[in-house]
């Protein structure tokens, strides 16, 4: 798995915002990958050093629209702590 693929977005929230000072920064990942390919992908796309990977599972929600119901899709979050420097994400 390509590092393009195994992070889709960064996740910018008022909490994230919060950890970012502590240099902790929130992605959406697939829902395949694991911790050494978030850190492997996270130090070749930004050229940083990460130190810890922490990852979150989201199950998906029922949703209901009339009589008819279904399931949002289900997320993955990896919340990665770097050992140093830091990443520009509002570039």
């Amino acid at each position: 798995m390509e590092a393009r693929d195994v992070i889709k977005r960064p996740v910018i929230t008022e909490k994230s915002s919060a950890a970012m000072a502590e240099d902790k920064y929130t992605f959406d990942v697939a829902t395949t990958a694991n911790k050494t390919q978030v850190k492997i992908a996270v130090e070749e796309i930004f050229d940083v050093k990460v130190d810890k990977v922490n990852i979150i599972n989201y199950k998906p929600k029922k949703k209901r629209m009339g009589r008819y119901q279904g399931y949002t899709n289900k997320r993955r979050v990896a919340i990665v702590k770097l050992s140093e420097g830091s990443i520009d994400l509002f570039n």
